[in-house]
């Protein structure tokens, strides 16, 4: 596996961002819950789904903030925001 902290040119932004996610997605499935990558914009923002237990969960806010934008803004540069999206 490729180093998720690798900002090379040849690797692309959704490697990257994919590579990241699925280094915090067992933590996530672990309660039951899940998500999806939507989508990132031309200008870095990372739009992601919820799914499971992660629906209307009161810690989804929480595990946004503070596990995946944290992780993902740690370790690709380029991303600028994290957003949930119904």
């Amino acid at each position: 596996m490729a180093d998720p902290h690798s900002n090379a040119s040849n690797d692309p932004l959704q490697s990257r961002v994919e590579r990241v996610l699925g280094l915090i997605r067992p933590a996530v499935q672990e309660d039951g819950g899940d998500f999806e990558l939507v989508e990132i914009s031309e200008d870095g923002v990372v739009r992601i789904r919820f799914l499971g237990a992660c629906i209307g969960c009161p810690s989804s806010e929480m595990t946004l903030r503070d596990g995946i934008a944290r992780n993902l803004r740690e370790r690709v540069p380029e991303v600028t925001d994290v957003i949930a999206v119904d």
